[in-house]
């Protein structure tokens, strides 16, 4: 089981970045589309495709890295009030209510667009030069069957937690968001010194 989850979060974790890499390209993007439209007068037709092609492509196949990381939305203020053992049994029995039916329509549905849209060639409406977004289709079964793995370990993790008592942290390295490096620095740094009157 632990294997397992090792397994899903190194593979999300993995994919997460890799992918990241989207927003260096849609960043040159957006800024040659910039350049050569307010500098040299001749935009490009492209542009605006690349940045909804790279944008979507990111946040869809982040999305196993972010449930991994425990990143996406939910009530904190309630939750983190909880026993962890409280908080596993809710995590699972939502996980099989919501999240893997959901997975598993996005998943299949995804399947029958990409299909449709690999069959046809589908080309972007929202620009003139025609480019090809078929290949993108994909994009949504295979965030799809991510999600279900990374979603499978995460079940595993409720488990662990109902016979331990304890979350089972991912142990992945990775960058933190700057607020919880600046809570780790308060409370590791030395009480300030009272300065006497």
């Amino acid at each position: 089981m632990i294997g397992f989850i090792r397994f899903a979060d190194l593979l999300s974790a993995w994919v997460g970045k890799a992918f990241a890499w989207c927003i260096v390209v849609m960043a040159c993007g957006v800024g040659y589309e910039v350049f050569v439209r307010y500098v040299l007068g001749s935009p490009t037709s492209w542009a605006l495709d690349v940045s909804f092609i790279m944008y979507g492509t990111l946040f869809m196949m982040g999305g196993a890295y972010t449930l991994a990381k425990n990143g996406h939305v939910r009530g904190d203020f309630i939750y983190r009030t909880w026993h962890p053992r409280t908080q596993a049994r809710v995590d699972l029995i939502l996980y099989f209510l919501f999240f893997f039916p959901g997975i598993l329509a996005l998943i299949f549905a995804g399947l029958k667009y990409a299909t449709r849209s690999w069959g046809f060639g589908e080309v972007s409406i929202n620009s003139p030069a025609g480019i090809p977004v078929y290949q993108f289709k994909s994009v949504i079964v295979a965030a799809g069957i991510l999600l279900f793995i990374q979603g499978i370990a995460q079940v595993m993790r409720c488990i662990h937690c109902l016979r331990t008592g304890q979350w089972l942290e991912a142990e992945v390295d990775d960058v933190e968001e700057t607020e919880v490096l600046l809570a780790r620095q308060g409370e590791s740094a030395p009480d300030a010194v009272s300065v006497k009157e």
